[in-house]
């Protein structure tokens, strides 16, 4: 496909350069700018009267101070405070923002919970952990926690809420979306916004949920109250698949009517699309949002984030679903290709880009053709002699899923041929024909700092139902001026109608 070259390509760029925050001014130069707007220097009449006063000998009038140096000697200097930079904050918080020094990255959690559907319509939910031996070896263990009948028909797609996994979400050829409070393991209700197959479902955060449907739109819902934000119109005919940009500002969705189509997540309304002449069937951010991958039957077309095409793969089988991962013992990405061939394949993604990926392991044990698969970071006991990793999850149509360690994984170097790599954990569903897959976080290790406690699961929910209603007071204020690079994910839009048109970027 050649480059688009029009102005609803450049758009496109400059959209995505703008979420990766390549274009974004240093904290410094905008705190000087926000400092000259919040206190602005005296007019030109008050420094000529005041000039004026000074020469004369007499003092500048009370509250005004002169504009040349005083000629007597004043009896206590008092300094006056710099203005303080001001900051686009949202009234009635009384919070100000965290500078990226101040921000800790959270803590990742111990636990993890894997949920999947099927064909024959039944959820299935494991919790695993991990454990060390006297010997000293690392063991993945799971347990089931739930299995029952959750649609009226099979399950297409699942989602856990990030930043803790408190929501799941569920889509169904039924149409219907359910929620699902996971920490409490009860039902909360459904969504039927849709009027068609619910093909796929993505949290961009803990507060809201992206959805897309046979019926050719995408819904963006608020999970304070799961109403409808905003439902996206482009596709003409079913949309496939959807992917989120790490910076959670801009997602891609891909269809039946051979397009690639980008959207805004902050304003809800589309900014490009092109025509890919084939239907992608599931697409892929890396996890820097330099690079996505469109899948569609055996082949991967992988794109930078200038919509340039640099490299097509052909695999040997036909494709089901993929998933960009950093490495855990070493440098670089990893793309993880799940097949019909029963296995998982793993290419290495070079930092030199134009370089085209190489095959240099699988994920082996499955019986029949692997579905999906997702990846989670999670924290290791001490003993283990590693403070954390990442797992690798995937379900097949043989009824089992399997966990894998991707410290598992050689470097690309040491591979001198395709490495088999084998799973550290099973569980078997007795014959379940398994269509989809998430993974959620389980218990964050409790450490007392300072003689605080634990907070209870309880004030974590009250914490984040606050965080939720300051996200609805940011969407509900339509005085504040929202800064574009600040505002959060869907600010600016709530209450927005849908803007006509769309720029369009056609290949030809």
């Amino acid at each position: 496909m050649p480059k688009p070259n029009n102005s609803g390509a450049r758009d496109a760029i400059k959209f995505l350069k703008k979420a990766r925050g390549e274009d974004k001014p240093k904290a410094a130069e905008r705190a000087q700018k926000r400092a000259r707007i919040a206190s602005p220097p005296p007019s030109s009449s008050s420094k000529s009267k005041a000039a004026a006063a000074a020469s004369k000998g007499k003092a500048p009038a009370k509250g005004k101070a002169a504009a040349g140096p005083s000629t007597s000697k004043p009896k206590a200097s008092v300094a006056t405070p710099a203005p303080k930079p001001t900051t686009s904050t949202t009234k009635g918080k009384g919070k100000s923002p965290k500078t990226p020094a101040e921000e800790k990255p959270a803590p990742l959690p111990s636990t993890f919970k894997v949920v999947a559907g099927s064909y024959e319509k039944l959820l299935y939910g494991l919790s695993g952990s991990t454990s060390v031996t006297e010997e000293g070896k690392l063991e993945f263990h799971m347990k089931p926690m739930f299995m029952f009948p959750a649609h009226v028909s099979c399950i297409k797609s699942v989602a856990a809420s990030p930043q803790g996994g408190k929501w799941l979400a569920t889509g169904s050829a039924d149409e219907i979306i359910k929620i699902w409070d996971l920490r409490r393991k009860k039902e909360v209700g459904g969504l039927m916004h849709h009027e068609g197959s619910i093909t796929h479902l993505s949290f961009p955060s803990r507060s809201f949920l992206l959805s897309a449907s046979e019926d050719g739109t995408l819904c963006i819902f608020r999970a304070r109250d799961w109403a409808v934000l905003r439902a996206l119109k482009g596709h003409k005919g079913r949309v496939n698949a959807i992917a989120v940009h790490p910076s959670g500002k801009v997602a891609l969705s891909v269809g039946r009517d051979r397009t690639l189509r980008m959207w805004d997540l902050m304003r809800g309304k589309g900014v490009a699309s092109t025509k890919i002449g084939k239907e992608g069937e599931t697409c892929q951010w890396s996890t820097d949002g330099s690079l996505f991958a469109v899948q569609a039957g055996s082949s991967i077309d992988i794109y930078s984030s200038t919509m340039e095409l640099l490299h097509i793969i052909n695999h040997p089988a036909r494709l089901h679903d993929l998933r960009f991962c950093k490495r855990v013992n070493g440098e670089g990405e990893l793309l993880f290709v799940a097949a019909e061939d029963k296995e998982v394949s793993i290419y290495a993604v070079h930092e030199d880009k134009t370089k085209e990926p190489t095959l240099f392991a699988q994920l082996v044990g499955h019986e029949n053709r692997v579905k999906q698969l997702r990846t989670l970071e999670i924290s290791l006991p001490e003993k283990s002699g590693r403070s954390s990793t990442t797992i690798v999850s995937t379900v097949s149509s043989d009824g089992n899923i399997h966990v894998y360690d991707i410290n598992d994984i050689p470097n690309v170097s040491e591979a001198k041929e395709i490495v088999k790599v084998s799973p550290v954990a099973t569980y078997s569903t007795n014959g379940t024909r398994l269509t989809c897959l998430t993974l959620a976080d389980g218990d964050v290790e409790g450490v007392e700092v300072g003689g605080k406690r634990k907070r209870s699961e309880e004030e974590e929910d009250d914490e984040e139902d606050d965080e939720d209603e300051d996200d609805e007071l940011e969407l509900d204020e339509e005085e504040e001026v929202v800064d574009e690079e600040d505002g959060e994910f869907g600010s600016g839009w709530e209450d927005e109608e849908e803007e006509e048109g769309e720029a369009e970027v056609e290949s030809d």
